[in-house]
Parts: structure tokens; sequence; C-alpha cells
């Protein structure tokens, strides 16, 4: 070992934060950021293929929210989903048969005799005894049930969905939050709102889905509160990451030896 490695490293920044710790460290907390970012892009596009198909078109508007969580009292759930989210699980010829049976009182008989053929055919391969939480179209009393008047979601999904969300992305932002702590030199008035938003965005995104099955008003302030967490997300990450990686070589304060701290 030369007599090099014996001798202190000097450098600006000493203590627990993200410029002076160890290559492993940084390679732990560089993983985690980079999965969870992957997350959050799933996470996005996932509610353009659900909730972004609300209202039939691509993209998320105002009135997919209201469709989603107030509903789209003018038709029936049923018709809603074939025309949005939907849409692309069976050919139009098909859901247009069953969009007019709905709009022709959802019978019975007219059901055995046009419409069940189709339903086997296109929706039991995922709405059958055992989906779990989503009906089973077998039954003709859970289709007759989703051809009636949208009214959006219910309070019982409601409720799962926000302990759901609230447990699960509390904890995810704990520890982008942790990581973010470690940074160095970045102003307390950005850096503790940065850390607390989250939690207060989340907050209100989760009251804001309630106030929107109340009140359709409510839907821009699901679109705020998106914003919200996704400015602080990105801030968190990207500051977290320039330190780590781009800052400590601008100082040329390089790591060597994978230590926990490069004292």
């Amino acid at each position: 070992m030369s007599s090099e490695c014996n001798v202190p490293v000097k450098y600006a920044y000493k203590g627990a934060n993200l410029i002076s710790f160890g290559t492993s460290i940084k390679l732990l907390f560089t993983g985690y950021l980079t999965t969870i970012a992957a997350g959050y892009i799933m996470a996005l596009i996932q509610i353009l293929f659900t909730h972004g198909m609300a209202d039939g078109k691509f993209g998320l508007s105002l009135n997919d929210i209201v469709y989603s969580y107030y509903g789209d009292r003018s038709g029936s759930v049923l018709e809603s989903k074939l025309n949005g989210s939907m849409k692309f699980n069976a050919p139009d010829d098909d859901r247009f048969k069953i969009i007019q049976w709905v709009r022709d009182g959802a019978s019975e008989q007219d059901y055995d005799t046009n419409i069940k053929p189709i339903v086997e055919k296109n929706c039991l391969m995922c709405h059958n005894a055992g989906a779990g939480s989503i009906p089973d179209f077998a039954q003709f009393a859970n289709l007759q049930k989703v051809a009636e008047s949208s009214e959006g979601a219910t309070f019982q999904s409601l409720t799962r969905l926000s302990h759901i969300h609230l447990f699960g992305i509390s904890f995810i932002f704990m520890f982008v939050g942790l990581i973010f702590s470690f940074s160095t030199g970045v102003p307390c008035c950005y850096k503790y709102p940065a850390i607390v938003m989250p939690y207060l965005f989340l907050l209100i995104d989760i009251a804001s889905w309630w106030l929107t099955k109340l009140n359709p008003h409510f839907a821009w302030l699901v679109i705020v509160a998106g914003f919200g967490l996704g400015i602080s997300f990105a801030f968190m990450w990207s500051v977290s990451m320039y330190q780590m990686w781009i800052l400590g070589g601008i100082l040329k304060q390089s790591d060597r030896r994978n230590a926990i701290m490069r004292d």
C-alpha cells in the first residue's frame, strides 16, 4: 500500500453528506433512486391508460378526472368504460352492440340472445369469478349493475385506494427524502419545503379524490396535487444524483476506498 493512502483526504465537505459518502453508499442510493424513478414513470403511463381514457380520448384532462371520481351521470358505467379505458379490448362492432343494448334498457332477454356471446368472447378472460376486485361478468346481475348510470368511483374503492396510497407513497418519499436530506449547500428555504411537500400534496391528493366524488368542481385539485408531487420528487431526485456523481468530481473529491465515509 502506498504511503499516499495514509494521508488524510482534504476536501471542502466533510461529514455525512452525498459528496463525502463512499462509492458503495452512492451506488446503493443511486440504485434505489433509479428504480423509484422508473416506477414513477410507469405509474404515470398507467394513469394515462386508465383515468386518461375515461372520456374516450387519450391524454389526461379535467373531464377524465371528473368521470373517474364523480362519474358521468348522463350515461352508464359500462358505456363510459367501453368508450374509455376498455375501448381497445373489443372490436368496435361488439362494443357498439353492447352500448346499444345498455341504451335500450339492458334487458335480460336481449342479453341472452345477442350480448352474452360477445361478453363471453371479449370480457370473461378478465371479468370472471377468479378476477378478485373486478366484477364477474359471467353473472348477469353484475353486468346489469354496471349498465346503470355512472357515478364514478365507489366509496369502497376510494377507501381501499386511499389507504394503499397513503402507506405506499409515504414510504417511498420517506427514503427519497432521507437521501435528499444528506445533500449539502441547498438553501433551507428550498430544502425544508422539498422534504415536506410530498406528504402535504399526498394528503391533498387523497382528499381531492373524495371531494371530487362529492362535487366535480374539485377535480382541478387532483391535478394540482399530482403536479406538486411530481415537482418535489424531480427536485430531490435531481439534486441527490447531481451531488453524488457530478458535484464531487467538479470539486476534485474522488473516492477510491468504498468506505461509508472518506475520512
